[in-house]
């Protein structure tokens, strides 16, 4: 029987560098899968449908809300996002694990329905750094960048209710800790009690 995947959320403020990481952690572990998430949101230059959103509607969004499709959904800047159900329960049943880069609105409704979700939270290492990280992205203008610092301090607050908390300062010593997180899961007892449940039962005899 396929041991069934360990599902994390990873939560950070805009411009903690989260999508970074867990795009560099994808090259590195090839059983993990990423959920792309249905947004309204406006695609941005050099994004591409499918692969880093689904987009659609706010029509087609509230249709599949009215059909229970998302495993969970949040409103952020006047957007909404959702993860398919569907498609996380299907991945984890084939054995691959999953992270989700979702807020703490996101994390919190998973980890109530699913509570052996593993959560990760990312700071940057500093406000000034953050704000750098946000201006260089050259994709938004003062006033938006004024309202992503406000929301990142709101959202950073949350940081307490995850599992493990990454400080994204040098990206390579950030990578490695999620890259130990991640790896970790495999070794939890109830992992290896399952995947190994024929030797530890001749072990017992």
């Amino acid at each position: 029987m396929t041991q069934r995947g360990t599902l994390y959320t990873i939560s950070a403020p805009s411009g903690a560098g989260k999508t970074s990481l867990v795009a560099a952690l994808l090259q590195k572990r090839p059983n993990l899968q990423v959920s792309i998430s249905h947004t309204t949101r406006p695609m941005r230059p050099g994004e591409v449908n499918g692969v880093n959103y689904h987009f659609v509607s706010k029509e087609q969004f509230q249709q599949m809300l009215g059909q229970q499709a998302f495993l969970e959904h949040a409103e952020v800047f006047d957007n909404h996002y959702g993860t398919s159900h569907q498609w996380v329960d299907d991945t984890l049943a084939s054995g691959c694990d999953v992270i989700l880069e979702i807020d703490w609105q996101g994390a919190a409704q998973i980890h109530r329905q699913l509570p052996d979700t593993v959560s990760i939270f990312v700071l940057p290492p500093s406000k000034n750094t953050l704000l750098e990280r946000l201006t260089q992205r050259g994709q938004d203008g003062p006033e938006v960048i004024a309202q992503r610092i406000a929301e990142a301090q709101a959202e950073m607050s949350h940081f307490a209710a995850a599992d493990y908390l990454i400080i994204n300062d040098v990206f390579a010593t950030a990578l490695e800790e999620l890259a130990l997180i991640i790896g970790s899961g495999k070794l939890l007892r109830k992992k290896q009690q399952s995947q190994h449940r024929v030797l530890i039962k001749e072990l017992l005899l």
